[in-house]
């Protein structure tokens, strides 16, 4: 695909993980990810929170960084960090900042194109002070690596539901490190048409990734979230435009691939990756002008 580089994240090629409810680890092991990645054409992986632990169980940040870069891959990603914009000393940021220390001490060393945070469980704030700790979040990780922090918009975060919130988080962190994550699931569930996303200063737009899904909401929007995303082009949103969309504005990749599926999930490894990629990379070709 010329300079096209898509990367498999975590929920997509985790295989039979219990999402947010139990064992949210891989069964994979990370040599047969970093490998198989390599295999069908990603340039690069995600990892889960949760997955880091349990692979630092028996391997170093070292050892991983070794593998990753022996298979050849490029781009990393991290995640994910919730909370951090809750006033300490409530316990949920007494969480966050252990998950910050985990997530920034391998960032130093496994070198992640970015860390994601965001707003998964859905914690009211005033949009001030969300601001105000992005702000502070990127000035902390800026002191222990170089990866950008990337703030993803989401439909279930109560403080930022549309554009103008998140493109004003992002200006007014004024964080050289800090930006915007788009999610193509996101946008569509958000109503949010391809086009509108030329709105967002491109210095401020950090991160794309892609999946697709359907119009009308199921009647449990958790179940519909973490098991129902669909891969790139078997869905009903317009994939390919948010990709002409982003790359007419100058974004340069790389592309995230973010697919919950618990039916892509429960296939074999060698397939999951595979249609993974066929899938996002058709996008692509279907998006040239």
């Amino acid at each position: 695909m010329g300079d096209v580089e898509l990367v498999g994240l975590y929920w997509t090629v985790s295989g039979p993980v219990e999402v947010h409810v139990g064992r949210e680890w891989s069964l994979f092991d990370w040599r047969d990810r970093c490998e198989e990645a390599a295999k069908v054409g990603f340039a690069g992986i995600g990892i889960w929170h949760a997955d880091l632990e349990h692979v630092l169980e028996t391997h170093t940040l070292a050892e991983m960084k070794a593998t990753f870069d022996d298979a050849g891959l490029r781009h990393l990603e991290l995640e994910f960090l919730m909370d951090w914009f809750v006033d300490p000393p409530d316990e949920r940021r007494a969480a966050s900042d252990e998950q910050r220390h985990l997530l920034f001490d391998a960032a130093a060393v496994l070198e992640p194109h970015h860390i994601k945070v965001g707003n998964i469980p859905a914690t009211p704030a005033p949009l001030e002070q969300v601001t105000q700790r992005f702000a502070e979040l990127c000035a902390d990780a800026a002191e222990h690596h170089a990866a950008t922090i990337a703030y993803e918009i989401m439909p279930f975060d109560p403080n930022v539901r549309t554009l103008d919130d998140v493109i004003a988080v992002a200006a007014g962190a004024g964080a050289p490190n800090g930006g915007i994550a788009i999610d193509t699931w996101h946008m569509g569930k958000l109503g949010i048409a391809p086009e509108e996303l030329r709105r967002i200063p491109l210095e401020h737009l950090a991160w794309v990734e892609l999946s697709d899904g359907q119009r009308e909401d199921m009647p449990d929007p958790v179940d519909e979230t973490i098991n129902h995303r669909r891969l790139p082009g078997e869905g009903e949103f317009d994939v390919a435009a948010y990709v002409d969309v982003c790359r007419d504005m100058g974004y340069p990749g790389p592309w995230g691939v973010e697919v919950l599926s618990e039916e892509l999930r429960n296939l074999p490894m060698e397939e999951i990756f595979k249609r993974a990629y066929e899938t996002t990379s058709a996008q692509f070709r279907a998006g040239v002008r």
